[in-house]
């Protein structure tokens, strides 16, 4: 299985030119801690949200568990109602399925709702080599397509460009439209409305992802603030569904106590401003909706995921919310992790997917401090799995000797306490004494990669171990 135009082995590469792009550092900056603050007054104005996380960890493990059945009951409820369910085993078969609804349809057009699966499977650059044009509907999204770049978030896809650079792509392709100012945020709300409304109208198809598939009653669930995945499914003639085949909930109460976390992780709200229930073609009662309905259940490496020893990455619920907390996304972004699915679930994610051919990069862009865990709304052991992706990278001598000799000389040291005390004791004051002045030290032997972007905080002077014997405890 592979990832489709993945790139991850440009990680450093990648992180490289972010540190150095101070406009984007901006970007990252100003956004970031707004996801965490609204999360954090959301969770704390529910009393039972941890009650919920176990819940619906227990719905999850439950559903792994039992995933073969849940699919099967899903595809009959499907077809039940008049839907189709489609399987593929990887992201070319997904692409072929896709291609051949659209022909089957006559489609020249397709909207889009958001679906990271469609990014992992490289399906609009798909269907505009086969003479079908792919139009994103979600405001990040369209953003970032105007900018012929990948989204670098997961709920926020365009988090990296400020008003300012939205304001100048919207300048640019918005031809017939007068220009606006970075500060005219309704103005440009507008026109990407004005732009959207004809290409709802004039699809033949339209795709969406799915938050959730309900087992017990065929249904797809999608979460949305504007309103652009009802439009993109009830104004095309077909509508066509994309999803992971863990996507899968076995009842429609285990998706509300999904969508209680989702959203409260996510974006910091109650609940999203559309959350839209979908299950088969239009019937003949119905005013509006599709005339078709198909779900395209992607496996493309799940399967043997689903086996091994970091199946628990199968519970993700896609809140984005470890890339909102993690340190090293907020300093690189999202593009540098060269894969649909960057911050701390795509370091884990990508390489279990795809491998460590091309990934050994990102399970070492982690300092393992373990916020990321701390706020998984599905407690996935993120820091545990990149660890053991480190280690089979080690076990594979795939890690790069630099970093080899040094953790065996640092074992050495460390197995060795008459040496290790000493040493760390002198080295630590050293440390301390070339730090007093500033508080911190700009240069240092052997950590140019770290001080070029940043400062090495200065140790208070004593190691941790000559603290804790002298009584000095928190």
């Amino acid at each position: 299985m592979t990832l489709h135009r993945l790139a991850s082995e440009r990680f450093r590469e990648g992180a490289d030119e972010a540190l150095a792009d101070d406009q984007l550092q901006a970007n990252l900056a100003k956004l970031r801690g707004n996801f965490l603050a609204r999360r954090a007054r959301a969770r704390d104005s529910l009393p039972e949200f941890d009650a919920l996380v176990d819940e619906a960890v227990g719905i999850k493990n439950h559903v792994l568990d039992h995933l073969d059945t849940y699919l099967v009951a899903f595809e009959e409820a499907v077809k039940a109602s008049g839907g189709r369910v489609h399987w593929a085993r990887d992201d070319a078969e997904a692409r072929r399925i896709v291609l051949k609804i659209c022909r089957d349809a006559g489609a020249s057009t397709v909207t889009k709702g958001k679906t990271m699966v469609s990014e992992e499977i490289g399906l609009n650059a798909w269907l505009e080599q086969a003479g079908i044009e792919a139009v994103e509907t979600d405001l990040g999204e369209y953003i970032v397509q105007l900018a012929g770049e990948a989204p670098s978030h997961i709920i926020a896809p365009a988090i990296h460009k400020n008003r300012r650079q939205i304001s100048a792509l919207f300048n640019h392709h918005h031809e017939g439209l007068p220009d606006r100012e970075a500060d005219d945020l309704d103005g440009l709300l507008a026109d990407a409305r004005q732009m959207l409304r004809g290409r709802f109208l004039a699809a033949d198809v339209g795709i969406t992802g799915a938050n959730f598939l309900i087992a017990e009653t065929g249904q797809t669930v999608i979460v949305t603030n504007e309103g652009n995945g009802d439009l993109t499914q009830l104004l095309s003639g077909v509508h066509v569904v994309l999803a992971g085949i863990e996507k899968i909930v076995p009842t429609l109460e285990d998706a509300s106590t999904l969508l209680r976390l989702l959203a409260r992780s996510a974006t910091g709200q109650d609940m999203t401003s559309y959350t839209t229930f979908s299950a088969g073609p239009r019937r003949h009662e119905d005013h509006d909706g599709p005339k078709a309905f198909h779900v395209v259940l992607v496996d493309n490496g799940r399967t043997g995921l689903l086996g091994g020893p970091n199946r628990d990455l199968l519970r993700c619920i896609r809140c984005g919310c470890c890339l909102n907390a993690c340190p090293v996304y907020a300093k690189v972004g999202g593009h540098a992790y060269g894969s649909p699915y960057s911050g701390p679930i795509g370091a884990a994610l990508t390489p279990s997917l795809a491998g460590l051919a091309r990934t050994s990069h990102l399970p070492n862009a982690s300092s393992l401090c373990g916020r990321c865990e701390e706020v998984c709304p599905m407690r996935i052991p993120v820091p545990g799995i990149l660890r053991r992706l480190r280690d089979e990278e080690a076990q594979r001598g795939a890690s790069p000797p630099v970093m080899r000799t040094g953790l065996q000389l640092w074992s050495a040291i460390a197995s060795r306490p008459w040496l290790y005390r000493p040493l760390t004791s002198l080295t630590t004051r050293i440390l301390a004494a070339m730090g007093r002045r500033r508080g911190h030290l700009p240069h240092l032997p052997f950590t140019r990669a770290w001080t070029r972007t940043r400062d090495l905080a200065s140790p208070a002077g004593a190691t941790f171990q000559s603290r804790w014997e002298a009584g000095k405890r928190p």
